[in-house]
């Protein structure tokens, strides 16, 4: 798939990748690995699990707790990583939210799984829990594949 610039494809990620090259094709998201500390853990084709320590400084809200965004950000980071192992670039349509609890732990841990894959549309849930074992959140994305 070509860049939306014209210039060089989209980089990809092997169907199996080592941690090493998940490393190293998540590393230059400024917002959910520089900012957000959030890391992929394993991954393959249709499933991504990814990790965030929790951080008083980078992920509590007002009322000191983990803020709703930090949750879906680390959601969504599982979800690139299933969604782009072995599979050309895509997007999201649709996703929704489903808050369960406040995390107890000091780790939140998402964990993907595709639903059902075509050539242009995908189906994917995430689960969110801590590292307690607590269920944080449920996180249903529709995604596209323009290529």
């Amino acid at each position: 798939m070509a860049a939306a610039d014209g210039g060089a494809p989209a980089p990809r990620l092997p169907e199996n990748p080592t941690p090493e090259q998940l490393d190293g094709f998540f590393k230059d998201d400024t917002f959910a690995y520089q900012q957000a500390g959030c890391r992929v853990v394993e991954a393959w084709r249709g499933h991504g699990v990814a990790e965030m320590e929790i951080s008083p400084e980078k992920h509590l809200n007002a009322q000191g707790r983990v803020m709703g965004g930090a949750v879906f950000t680390l959601a969504d980071y599982a979800f690139a990583a299933a969604s782009l192992c072995g599979e050309a670039s895509s997007v999201s349509l649709t996703s929704t939210i489903e808050f369960m609890s406040s995390p107890k732990g000091n780790k939140l841990i998402a964990t993907c799984d595709v639903d059902r894959t075509g050539r242009k549309v995908g189906f994917y849930t995430i689960d969110v829990a801590d590292d307690l074992g607590g269920k944080v959140a449920r996180v249903v994305t529709t995604c596209y594949r323009p290529a």
